[in-house]
């Protein structure tokens, strides 16, 4: 069924799956990861696109919550499930967190546009901040499946601390390089992650940069990209009410004379970098 959004005009899919909780793992303080059974045979999705997800059968949290698609889960060589990343920062994350294996979960997506990958590239930046790495463990084995050599992708990965730098285990299995940066220095260099990103770029240009975390890491990196005129995409972090163009929550300024806005959740969350006004 199609509906259209009074507000946009756009066509709104209606894609709620019934979503099945194969495991929760708790990888660091205040983080945990998802794995969820809950598509039909020949699911597909994109690295950088992102799901809806409620408690099933519940009156609270009301609102559903977004989660970027960390990675797919694959049986028989066909995607069946995902994985999401989460970090706890309010009611609706902490009530998420306690699910137990079995439970149930509404899930709608995925939605959004992802990550645009020819495989043309051959020296790749991929930059994290946080939980901003989640999109980013899918888009490093999409790199790879479509022909980027592993040694040919660096991660720069920053945090406050070293519990903050996840799923570095996820990128070292699939021999792609890490570089860490913490603010308090208790993992890699002390400072921020763009520090070692604009030293590369000086000295080893990649042909594309793609980043994902706070705004303020997003907006160094897009200026970093811009100086120096290296391609680059951003995975936008956004507080997000209905994930289909509906509310019209997540609106984005962005720096064409054309348009004032733009909407996260239908026009990104992916979007290149010289669009937005930070």
């Amino acid at each position: 069924m199609t509906e259209i959004s009074p507000q946009t005009g756009h066509a709104i899919k209606q894609r709620d799956h019934q979503a099945k909780v194969l495991w929760n793992k708790k990888i660091s303080s205040s983080c945990f990861q998802l794995g969820l059974s809950c598509f039909k045979p020949g699911f597909q999705a994109v690295s950088g696109q992102f799901v809806m997800v409620r408690l099933e059968n519940r009156n609270w949290p009301l609102l559903s919550r977004p989660f970027s698609i960390c990675n797919l889960i694959y049986t028989d060589g066909m995607a069946t499930g995902l994985e999401l990343l989460c970090k706890v920062v309010g009611n609706g994350t902490a009530a998420l967190s306690q699910v137990k294996k079995g439970t149930h979960l509404t899930v709608l997506g995925p939605l959004g546009n992802g990550f645009d990958v020819t495989g043309n590239d051959r020296s790749i930046c991929l930059v994290a901040g946080g939980i901003g790495v989640a999109p980013l463990v899918l888009l490093g084995q999409t790199l790879i499946d479509k022909g980027i050599a592993p040694e040919n992708i660096t991660v720069f990965m920053g945090g406050y601390s070293q519990t903050d730098l996840l799923c570095q285990d996820d990128f070292q299995s699939m021999g792609i390089q890490l570089i860490l940066t913490t603010d308090d220095g208790s993992s890699g260099a002390k400072g921020l992650v763009t520090v070692p990103l604009k030293t590369r770029i000086q000295t080893q240009p990649p042909d594309m940069i793609y980043a994902c975390g706070p705004s303020g890491m997003l907006k160094a990196v897009a200026e970093l990209s811009r100086h120096y005129q290296v391609r680059c995409q951003l995975s936008i972090e956004t507080v997000m009410a209905c994930g289909v163009g509906a509310c019209l929550g997540c609106a984005v300024e962005i720096r064409q004379p054309s348009a004032k806005y733009l909407h996260t959740c239908i026009d990104g969350p992916v979007f290149n970098a010289d669009e937005i006004r930070f």
